[in-house]
């Protein structure tokens, strides 16, 4: 299962990952909130956390994961991943050179660093309205 969580800017997509995360959790969740928020924003930034029952992904989520990033891979201002999964740890560690913006994996103890961090970065950007105001 995957949650949205909404305690972020507007700019922030923030999301916990609890039990058994299927396809169908990133095309009810997370797929919309992407759209969303990319109408509104030229860079988005992401908060991704694993919860303490988080079990593991369906092969058809993993696919969903990584199509929803390479889509829309030069939007991705700033990824916080926080997580005590080694794999998941791993796995961004090596993918986060193709990432064009910053890249973080946090560990659970330090999620309010991550947070604290996603923000601090996100705050102050314009929405795509405001910048073709600002430009025309």
């Amino acid at each position: 299962m995957i949650e949205q969580l909404n305690s972020f800017p507007d700019n922030v997509l923030a999301f916990v990952c609890k039990g058994h995360v299927t396809k169908g959790d990133y095309d009810a969740v997370v797929v919309p909130a992407v759209i969303n928020v990319l109408k509104r924003q030229d860079k988005i930034r992401l908060y991704y956390e694993t919860a303490a029952d988080f079990a593991g992904y369906d092969p058809g989520a993993i696919w969903e994961d990584f199509k929803v990033g390479m889509e829309h891979l030069t939007r991705w201002e700033r990824v916080a991943v926080v997580t005590d999964v080694e794999w998941i740890k791993q796995t961004m560690r090596f993918f986060s050179f193709l990432m064009p913006g910053a890249t973080r994996v946090f560990p659970t103890s330090e999620a309010a660093q991550a947070r604290a961090w996603i923000i601090a970065a996100g705050r102050g950007s314009k929405t795509r309205k405001q910048r073709r105001l600002q430009c025309g």
